[in-house]
């Protein structure tokens, strides 16, 4: 079966989102696992204890993040070449921070003294904390619009620099969503931990969960009175061959704000990310954390999309070019590679999630120090 070319760069967007959720709720409760580790956890046991909860599974979570760049690339190739162009210190800073998480994990308990494994929990926490602020700052950087430019034969051109990307709103960003990852990571916790960290961990996915919900509230504020816009003005037919300097786009106050306007079920999004948050601070509260890790979940897929439905069409607006902007709709690959990816997601993404509930229900059980202490293996 052919499918139209438009409807399958709808769907290739849909595709990426959904990538990007499943990366922020599987391998974002690691890093909030790791943010929390040096702060929850105030012995080497209850440390280790914390680390044994993600240690499972950690690694296959972070092929979400492998496969959303591998989409991005296929389905994207515009952006991911602006994108790898713009922000690529900040990019290294993630690899170069994720390179402590395996290394971390296998040799933390290589040694019995205090101070190998103290600086271990420490990289640690740098592993998580830094993605989970620089991811943030991108989609931050994205509302704001990004320098680049694209010549004739289309290469883009970055005209920033990397502390450019550190102005007020992206960093209001990474706040946001180093706050929503910890205290989805305290979640895990509670609902995989007993004894004296899952009550202590309760004060964290408090204070977490306010964070986040001042910043997204603060940052949709912002958004509406301080940040304008893109809106095409005019552009090809959506399933025309891809060029991103064909349209026209103009700069228009409360553009971002347009499909909310346009589609107003679309509010139901940035309404979960709040009610998402205030829920599992309750659930959490009330000794709930399995139906607390759900709605934590879900308060990250509503942020994440309303940042989505906020730019769409837009993937990466540029603040130098507006013709440059890049679009679902002139940002894509051919018909032929959409449609072969197509059969190929949904042939195998079935397969990857049977695979990883099968992997999440074998390893699954609230672990405590005391049935850590007798398995040496632990150590």
């Amino acid at each position: 079966m052919i499918i139209d070319y438009e409807i399958l760069k709808l769907i290739w967007w849909l595709f990426v989102g959904a990538l990007l959720i499943g990366f922020a709720i599987t391998d974002g409760m690691d890093m909030g696992v790791g943010n929390l580790l040096p702060f929850v956890g105030r012995t080497d046991d209850e440390r280790r204890l914390m680390i044994n909860t993600v240690g499972p599974h950690w690694d296959g979570n972070q092929v979400w993040l492998i496969t959303a760049g591998g989409a991005i690339f296929a389905a994207w190739p515009a952006v991911y070449a602006a994108a790898f162009s713009g922000f690529y210190i900040a990019m290294l800073l993630v690899l170069f921070a994720l390179f402590f998480r395996p290394v971390g994990f296998d040799y933390r308990s290589k040694l019995g003294d205090a101070r190998w494994r103290n600086a271990w929990d420490w990289g640690l926490f740098v592993g998580g904390a830094v993605p989970s602020l620089v991811f943030g700052v991108a989609f931050g950087n994205l509302l704001l619009g990004v320098p680049f430019h694209l010549d004739e034969l289309l290469r883009a051109y970055y005209t920033g620099s990397f502390f450019e990307l550190l102005t007020p709103f992206p960093l209001l960003a990474g706040i946001l969503s180093f706050s929503l990852l910890t205290m989805h990571g305290g979640v895990w916790i509670q609902l995989r931990t007993s004894g004296v960290l899952t009550e202590r961990v309760k004060g964290w996915i408090l204070w977490t969960g306010i964070a986040a919900m001042t910043a997204f509230g603060v940052a949709g504020i912002w958004l509406v009175i301080g940040i304008d816009g893109l809106t095409i003005v005019s552009q090809p037919a959506l399933d025309a061959l891809p060029n991103p300097l064909a349209k026209t786009v103009e700069i228009i106050p409360g553009a971002w704000l347009a499909n909310y306007a346009a589609y107003p079920l679309t509010m139901a999004f940035p309404a979960l990310g709040f009610i998402g948050v205030i829920l599992t601070i309750l659930l959490s509260r009330a000794g709930r954390p399995g139906w607390g890790f759900f709605t934590s979940s879900l308060a990250i897929t509503g942020v994440i999309m309303t940042a989505g439905i906020s730019l769409f069409p837009f993937i990466m607006p540029s603040s130098t070019d507006l013709g440059s902007s890049l679009t679902i709709w002139d940002a894509s690959s051919s018909h032929l590679t959409l449609s072969v990816m197509f059969w190929a997601v949904v042939i195998f993404l079935p397969i990857i999630i049977g695979y990883t509930i099968w992997n999440y229900r074998k390893m699954w059980g609230r672990l405590s120090i005391e049935e850590m202490q007798e398995r040496t293996s632990a150590y």
